[in-house]
């Protein structure tokens, strides 16, 4: 064996080293030593970075046995939802043992704010509920056992949420559980590790569902300065947007509101008109795009970023779609109705209402979350514990009702009809409170429908090809152009178009990527809104039809043993895209949407998992996907 030579090793080592050496002497050399030293660059390409480095997954939407609906079937409370969230193992009310494949970053419990707390001291026989003709009812009916009575209890209690005064009123109540609630989330938030954001639900209008989370970027001490916004308050939206305005003035606090479910809402979460039905002024669209930056379009009730009747050229718009009746099917969906129920839709409706008014309403991002009602934030195909706790993993709960139509038995939901959606996924600094909100309020986030796939996307004017060969995309984004949620920059002279730099990697325990598509919504000079969906990248050697769309990627998935093969699809898709259609006189917004290959719906693993034989009409395939935040384009 050749020996080394250690000395001459030695030797040379202090001759290479010896300029860099003497500048450590200094413990802060000056920048003209360090350029004379280096040639006037860096040698890391990390050094100086500022910008987001790290992809955040959570839920802003998860409630436990605190809420009023939730505690009638769950006996999880928020501590479980935390331990869950952060990667323990618990018990689901079902008696199963659930865990999630990996950690969320972070979690807001969203319990409802009517009656915040009431329904704990109802099952654990509080003598002052008791002694209510109600309650007694209530807690024998919900302690019967008996699953029938249990749901008709909940679907009585949920009613009972509806009428202008609660069942029961108690102040105290509330402001002791809020105060429980706000110290244990202090309690397992540990910055930098896993983040409990504050927040609750407020809930209104019924099964017109013009629902909202709200979130506190702060600490207890903060959220305790107030409590839990109901529609005892007011069912009025736009009050709780004012009064949360003016708790943010008088605090000096920071708090958003988070909309979802527009395609539940029978045409009232994006109207153009007020809650009072009159046209939506200035005053109310500058509170409303301040106070609501991003909407929720992602969750166990079904999808919300298209839908096909809106967007019949767009082959991905029917997913998960929820279009039959309003939330608790007492008023049938008509047609005219969905234009303000997705958020595709309310985009193009934002650019109108910006022409008209000089304020866009619907200037929002697009976030995912689960508003599972079991404590368990589990919505993975494989993983998925359902909306409520009567529809927990089983045999049969692919028959068991999710919600009951009074109206007519066919809007009836069943467990079968759950999606298996969705998360939040924020670039943030690092994992505090105070990052992930203003990630959120600043709109650097996107939504996902369960899977946890990796996207970027930048919006300029000076994006060339050489910019998707790296492997830091981000560093020619931020530098170039804007991220996500951004609005671009005034257009160069020369009517050139904006580019698009967009990048997307596959989650490691889900499909490939099939493709990357850009969306993109317009305004003409008649003030008519328009859309296209552009292919922008994809896997394999597909091309284009005649018709100017792309093949289908392919399918690999063996239902009947809940299985596919990674065999089609790329794991990363990355590319710089052109706008070939830009006008510059056009006010426009451009989102990604990223689509990964066929895997097992959730109810092809529940089929193999019970031996189950699905009926014909249960789906048993998915595409899970991804939606970004727009960019906007103003003339």
């Amino acid at each position: 064996m050749k020996r080394l030579n250690l000395s001459a090793m030695t030797a040379a080592l202090v001759v290479a080293v010896a300029t860099p050496l003497a500048l450590a002497q200094d413990a802060t050399p000056s920048k003209e030593q360090v350029s004379r030293v280096h040639g006037g660059s860096e040698f890391s390409p990390y050094a100086g970075r500022s910008f987001p480095t790290r992809v955040l997954f959570g839920d802003t939407h998860l409630h436990t046995a605190v809420s009023v609906d939730a505690g009638t079937m769950n006996r999880l409370g928020q501590e479980d939802a935390y331990r869950f969230a952060r990667g323990e193992e618990v018990v689901s009310t079902g008696g199963l043992r659930a865990k999630l494949s990996r950690p969320l970053d972070w979690l807001v419990i969203s319990d409802h704010a009517e009656m915040y707390g009431l329904m704990p001291k109802l099952l654990t026989g509080d003598p002052d509920i008791l002694a209510t003709e109600q309650g007694g009812r209530w807690y024998k009916e919900l302690k019967s056992g008996d699953r029938e009575r249990i749901f008709n209890t909940a679907m009585e209690i949920v009613a009972a949420l509806q009428k202008p005064d609660p069942p029961f009123r108690s102040d105290r109540l509330v402001r002791d559980a809020w105060r429980e609630y706000t110290a244990l989330a202090d309690r397992y938030n540990e910055p930098g590790r896993f983040t409990a954001m504050i927040g609750y639900e407020y809930t209104t209008r019924g099964g017109f569902n013009l629902h909202r989370n709200v979130l506190f970027r702060g600490d207890a001490a903060t959220a305790n300065r107030t409590v839990p916004f109901s529609q005892f308050d007011s069912q009025n939206p736009e009050d709780l947007w004012r009064a949360l305005e003016k708790f943010e003035n008088s605090a000096g606090a920071d708090v958003l509101a988070i909309p979802h479910n527009g395609n539940l809402s029978n045409g009232l979460m994006f109207s153009d008109k007020t809650n009072a039905g009159k046209p939506l002024t200035k005053e109310l669209a500058d509170l409303r795009s301040r106070i609501e930056p991003v909407a929720e379009v992602t969750q166990i009730k079904g999808d919300g970023e298209a839908h096909p009747f809106l967007s019949p050229n767009d082959e991905f718009a029917d997913y998960e779609t929820w279009d039959a009746a309003n939330l608790d099917g007492t008023e049938l969906k008509k047609k005219e109705m969905l234009q303000y129920e997705y958020a595709r839709s309310a985009l193009r409706k934002g650019l109108q209402l910006e022409k008209k008014l000089g304020i866009n309403p619907f200037k929002f991002g697009m976030i995912g979350s689960t508003d599972a009602h079991t404590s368990l934030a589990a919505v993975e195909e494989e993983n998925f514990f359902g909306k409520h706790s009567g529809v927990e993993p089983e045999v049969e709960r692919y028959k068991h009702m999710v919600i009951r139509s009074p109206l007519d038995p066919d809007l009836t939901v069943y467990g079968w009809q759950q999606a298996s959606s969705g998360y939040a996924a924020v670039w943030a600094t690092e994992n505090t409170r105070e990052a992930i909100f203003d990630a959120i309020a600043r709109k650097e986030v996107y939504a996902t429908t369960g899977s946890r796939i990796l996207v970027r996307f930048f919006g300029g004017w000076e994006f060339t090809a050489d910019d998707a060969l790296s492997r830091l995309p981000a560093g020619a984004g931020y530098t170039k152009g804007v991220p996500m949620g951004s609005d671009l920059r005034a257009a160069p002279k020369g009517n050139k178009a904006p580019k698009f730099l967009v990048a997307a990697q596959k989650d490691a325990y889900s499909g490939n990527l099939d493709r990357i598509q850009i969306v993109k919504g317009w305004m003409d000079s008649k003030g008519k809104t328009h859309e296209k969906v552009y292919d922008v990248v994809w896997s394999g050697q597909r091309k284009p039809g005649s018709n100017g769309k792309l093949p289908a990627v392919g399918n690999t998935v063996d239902v009947a043993n809940a299985t596919w093969s990674n065999s089609i699809g790329s794991p990363e898709l990355i590319t710089v895209w052109t706008d070939p259609d830009f006008d510059p006189k056009q006010a426009a917004f451009y989102y990604a949407r990223v689509i990964e290959i066929p895997t097992p719906r959730w109810t092809a693993y529940e089929a193999k998992r019970f031996g189950v034989k699905m009926p014909d009409d249960v789906p048993m395939i998915t595409q899970e996907r991804a939606y970004t935040s727009p960019i906007w384009y103003t003339p």
